[in-house]
């Protein structure tokens, strides 16, 4: 059995893609925030899943009493410090474009207000700094002329909860990822070039 924690600020669509990917397989999950009444506990909740209010300050004190096989970060706002980092061991967080492009937050607003013709999603390990963790995979997204913000926003969190799962199963097996996993998931773009068959996103 593997045990990973999601720690997450926000709404945490992330955290529930995760939880029913892993729902059949020997991985139990543990929810934590810093925020008190984020919408992340409250998918735990309904979803039957360990989660508890960790306040930022106590991080350290809770990651050297409790071991995990992986942290993943899943819209966590803030930035950890290296002691804590180490009490927690192995920690990747997911971001939503091809880093080093478009750090930090607003990423997805950024790109498109850029003009870039090409975005995406990137899974990395988490280090002291901003989005700058060694990158373990990246997903592109392209920009199309007539494409609307909100459908590039979509697009974006669809691949992110195709993808988020897949790196996170290779990362607990110690296995490199592999395009060709996505696509045995069903998410692949479609020969027009438009979204995933899977999800429906064109």
């Amino acid at each position: 059995m593997k045990h990973i924690a999601v720690m997450g600020s926000g709404n945490g669509s992330n955290f529930e893609a995760i939880v029913k990917w892993f729902q059949d397989k020997s991985v139990e999950i543990t929810c934590l925030s810093d925020v008190e009444d984020a919408f992340i506990l409250k998918r735990a909740q309904n979803l039957r899943i360990n989660h508890q209010f960790l306040p930022f300050e106590q991080n350290f004190e809770y990651f050297s009493k409790n071991e995990f096989d992986l942290v993943v970060l899943a819209g966590y706002m803030k930035i950890i410090p290296e002691n804590v980092l180490k009490a927690m061991g192995k920690v990747i967080n997911i971001h939503p474009s091809l880093l080093p492009a478009f750090k930090g937050k607003d990423a997805v607003k950024k790109a498109f207000l850029a003009g870039v013709k090409v975005s995406g999603v990137t899974v990395h390990y988490v280090d002291c700094n901003i989005d700058t963790g060694k990158i373990i995979a990246q997903y592109p997204v392209f920009i199309d002329n007539s494409m609307h913000f909100d459908e590039f926003e979509a697009e974006i969190h669809e691949i992110e909860h195709r993808l988020y799962p897949i790196v996170i199963e290779k990362v607990l097996e110690d296995k490199i990822f592999d395009f060709h996993d996505l696509m045995k998931s069903g998410c692949s773009k479609n020969k027009e070039g438009g979204g995933c068959d899977r999800c429906g996103q064109h």
